[in-house]
């Protein structure tokens, strides 16, 4: 008999999380595969959004479904700061670093079992071959990527489609404003209707052109590098039109809709563009933080053929497929033209991983 915690959208099964004061990883596996540079930027990216308090962004700063387990924002944040901390110290010393040791980590953390709320996922396994055959234990694994497209400034027969900057209405507007304005443009913008129509100048400005193609990845994957003219610009999703994404259709007929601003870098989630969080590739999870909370760090065990391979991860983003979703994790997997070449560099990760939340001891920090 398990308890549950109930939620205005999801019943949060607690079956799903159980503590383990050592992950069942054996004594003679390799060092950890993880680029521990790149943890500590997302980790500390991270750790700066989470302190900027409960009060800034409640919807993610939270520690909702595993708070039963003693897991509090505080200790999620101690725990990005020790990384942080040991990378620091390793380079320091010009020493490996101890983070990529199994008995190291085992020392000095916590573990945290998470297993998939499979009774949740049969509801969206119709024809999804990778939910009909989730593990009772292991998480379904995606992965997404940066994408990197061509485009023009101005529309053409192979660039017609813009990536729009917010409305001129609410270019003055924070989130909280907006949102509380409900005959505003956004709210009454749906994708296919700008796909066939576009946006008038006086209402939004194009940032770039783009071709169907790469409009749908942009859409689909959050940030897009465009190069024009041999310049290469980041485009990154600001706000959209509040319309849920369908786990029941395909990317193409969706009527979500965001709106774009250019930025300075790969970036993560945010509850606005103003101040989101830097990612990096192989270190980053997509995931459900409505229901878990930002900025886990995450141990998964990537089973390949002939051997396993261990890998640590920061809970940074998330994206619409997320909204109850207690089953799945969406890698970071690196930048492409396409789907095509993302997959052939990635057709070796595995589909289902093995993934344990990590705590810093609570001596440790």
């Amino acid at each position: 008999m398990f308890k549950t915690l109930l939620t205005a959208a999801l019943v949060i099964p607690f079956s799903c999380f159980s503590l383990s004061f050592s992950p069942e990883i054996p004594t003679q596996a390799l060092p950890i595969n993880t680029n521990t540079d790149d943890l500590c930027q997302v980790a500390s990216s991270t750790r700066a959004y989470l302190n900027k308090g409960q009060q800034y962004d409640p919807a993610v700063i939270h520690t909702q479904a595993l708070s039963h387990l003693n897991i509090s924002p505080k200790r999620v944040s101690e725990t990005l700061a020790f990384i942080c901390h040991v990378t620091q110290q390793d380079k320091l010393h010009n020493r490996p670093s101890r983070l990529q040791s199994i008995d190291f980590i085992k020392q000095h953390f916590e573990f945290i079992r998470w297993q998939p709320d499979t009774a949740n996922a049969r509801q969206f396994s119709e024809r999804k071959p990778l939910l009909q055959h989730l593990p009772d234990t292991q998480l379904l694994m995606t992965k997404y990527y940066v994408h990197l497209a061509d485009g023009q400034t101005t529309p053409s027969t192979q660039y017609p489609h813009a990536l729009y900057a917010l409305p001129y209405e609410e270019m003055n507007l924070s989130l909280e404003e907006a949102n509380s304005q409900p005959d505003l443009v956004r709210h009454h913008t749906k994708k296919q209707t700008v796909l066939q129509q576009g946006l008038s100048a006086d209402i939004a400005k194009p940032l770039v052109y783009l071709s169907r193609k790469d409009l749908e990845s942009s859409l689909l994957q959050g940030t897009v590098v465009v190069e024009v003219d041999q310049q290469q610009s980041v485009f990154n999703v600001h706000r959209n039109n509040g319309i849920t994404y369908n786990r029941n259709i395909k990317p193409e007929q969706q009527e979500r809709y965001w709106f774009f601003k250019q930025v300075d870098g790969i970036l993560g989630y945010g509850k606005d563009a103003d101040y989101k969080i830097t990612v990096k590739p192989e270190v980053t999870f997509a995931g459900d933080i409505k229901h878990l909370g930002l900025g886990h760090l995450l141990l998964s065990q990537f089973n390949f053929n002939g051997h396993q391979e261990y890998r640590l991860a920061v809970l940074a983003d998330t994206g619409g497929a997320f909204d109850d979703n207690l089953y799945q994790l969406d890698y970071l997997a690196g930048s492409y033209h396409g789907f095509a070449e993302y997959a052939k560099a990635n057709r070796h990760l595995p589909d289902y991983i093995n993934v344990w939340f990590m705590v810093v001891k609570q001596a440790e920090h």
